[in-house]
C-alpha cells in the first residue's frame, strides 16, 4: 500500500490540481466509520458528499455487485437492459408520480438532460420559441458549461465564458415571478440548497410558485441530486413539500457509490429517439446498484428506523446548539441533510479542521455553514461517538 507521502507525490506528478484535498487517505469502511491507511477510525458525517447512503462494507451489496460483474457490466443502450427497466419502475413507484425515466452517470448529466428537455419543450409547446430557464442565487446544478451557468454562484463562473445562453439567476423565490416572461420555458431549483448553506425554502412559498408556473405551462424542475433517495426522510423532498414537479433529477445517494444519474419527467412525449443519449448511462452494473440501494433504504424507511435515526441525529445537533451558543447560531435543513450556521468562513474552516483532528468528518456549505450528510444507515452508537468527538473539536476551537 502506498503511504500518504507517496500518494501526494504521485498526485502532484500525474493529476491535475483541481481539488484542495485534506491530508487523508482511506483504506476501508464499515457502516458509517472510515479507516485511513494507518488504521485510524473516523466517524463519517459526510458520506462522500451525500453519495454513500448505505454506508460502507455492506456485504450483501458487495456480493450482489460481484454477481452482476461476473455476468454483465455493460452492453450499451443499443439493446434492452432488464435492470434498467426494473430500476425505472421502482423509481416511479416510490415517487408516486406518473413519470418516465432517463439514466445517465452523474448529477450534472441529469441536469443537462433536464435542460435539454426544457429547451425542446419550449420549442414545441408554444407558438413562438421559448428557451429561458430561471434558477436561483446560491444554487448548484453541476460543472458542465450549461449546468455551471445555471448555478447561481458567480465565483464559479470565472475563466469559463462564453457560456450557453438562456439562463437567468433570480435573487430569491419572489424575484422568479418578476423574471418570468414570454421567453421562459422552465424554472429549476433545489428545495434545499446543498451548496448554498443548507437553506430549506418554506413549503408554502414553493407550493405557491408551483401554482404560478402551472397556470402558465412553465416547467417546474426540481434538482434532487442531493435531497433525493430518502435524504430528507421521504424518498423525495418533493413529496415532503407536497408538490408535483414536471421534472426531477437524481444522482448521489442512488448508486451507493456507483456513478448513476436520473432525469424523471411527466412529459413523456418530449424526447424522441435520437434526441438524447448516453453510452454508459443505465448499464447493468449501475442499475443493479440502484436496485439494491432502493431495496435496502425502502425497507429502512418502512421499518421507521430511518425516522428514528433522523430524530437521534437532530437531537444531538440541538445539544450542540445549546452547548455552544457563542459558536453555533442556528440549525437548519431537513431529515439527514442538515447544517449548523456559524459566525463566518474562518470559524467554519477552523471547526472542520479541528473535527478532522478529532476524527469526525464534516462538510462545508456556503461561507458559514457546517454541513451534515451522514450515511442514512448510521448507527446510534456512531452518532453518539461522532458528536462526542465533534464537541471536543468545538471546545478546542474556542480554547
Amino acid at each position: 500500500m502506498l503511504s500518504l507521502k507517496e500518494i501526494k507525490e504521485k498526485e502532484e506528478k500525474y493529476l491535475l490540481s483541481t481539488y484542495a484535498r485534506l491530508d487523508l487517505a482511506f483504506d476501508y469502511g464499515k457502516s458509517a466509520t472510515l479507516y485511513d491507511i494507518e488504521g485510524r477510525d473516523y466517524i463519517d458525517f459526510g458520506s462522500g458528499i451525500g453519495v454513500n447512503s448505505i454506508g460502507y462494507g455492506n456485504s450483501h451489496f458487495a456480493e450482489t455487485l460481484k454477481e452482476q460483474i461476473q455476468k454483465l457490466i455493460h452492453t450499451s443502450n443499443l439493446y434492452h437492459i432488464s435492470n434498467q427497466v426494473l430500476l425505472a419502475q421502482k423509481l416511479v413507484e416510490l415517487s408516486g408520480y406518473d413519470m418516465q425515466v432517463f439514466f445517465s452517470n452523474s448529477g450534472a448529466e441529469s441536469n443537462e438532460g433536464a435542460i435539454k428537455l426544457a429547451r425542446k419543450y419550449g420549442e414545441i409547446k408554444f407558438s413562438s420559441k421559448r428557451h429561458k430557464i430561471i434558477t436561483l442565487k446560491s444554487s448548484f446544478h453541476g460543472r458542465t458549461l450549461a449546468t455551471l451557468k445555471a448555478t447561481g454562484q458567480e465565483n464559479l463562473h470565472r475563466f469559463f465564458s462564453p457560456f450557453p445562453e438562456g439562463f437567468e439567476i433570480a435573487e430569491s423565490l419572489q424575484e422568479v415571478y418578476t423574471k418570468v416572461d414570454s421567453k421562459t420555458c422552465a424554472v429549476m431549483i433545489e428545495l434545499i440548497q446543498g451548496e448554498g448553506g443548507i437553506y430549506a425554502f418554506p413549503k408554502e412559498e414553493i407550493q405557491a410558485l408551483e401554482r404560478f408556473l402551472r397556470e402558465r405551462e412553465i416547467l417546474f424542475m426540481i434538482d434532487e441530486i442531493q435531497t433525493g433517495v430518502y435524504r430528507t426522510g421521504e424518498f423525495l423532498a418533493s413529496q415532503a413539500y407536497e408538490i408535483s414537479p414536471d421534472v426531477i433529477t437524481l444522482a448521489k445517494g442512488l448508486g451507493g457509490g456507483i456513478p448513476i444519474g436520473v432525469t424523471m419527467t411527466k412529459h413523456k412525449d418530449i424526447f424522441k429517439s435520437g434526441d438524447h443519449g448516453s453510452t454508459f448511462g443505465g448499464n447493468f452494473l449501475s442499475t443493479k446498484a440502484g436496485l439494491e440501494v432502493l431495496e435496502l433504504l425502502s425497507q429502512y424507511h418502512k421499518s421507521k428506523r430511518l425516522q428514528e435515526t433522523i430524530e437521534i441525529f437532530n437531537q444531538e445537533l440541538e445539544k450542540c446548539l445549546q452547548e455552544f451558543p457563542n459558536i453555533i447560531h442556528k440549525k437548519q435543513g431537513l431529515g439527514l441533510m442538515l447544517g449548523l450556521e456559524v459566525a463566518d468562513l474562518q470559524t467554519q474552516q477552523n471547526i472542520i479542521a479541528q473535527a478532522i483532528k478529532h476524527r469526525v468528518i464534516l462538510l462545508r456549505s456556503g461561507k458559514n455553514v457546517l454541513r451534515f450528510l451522514p450515511p442514512l444507515i448510521i448507527t446510534k452508537e456512531e452518532i453518539e461517538e461522532g458528536f462526542q468527538r465533534l464537541k471536543s473539536a468545538l471546545k478546542k476551537t474556542i480554547s
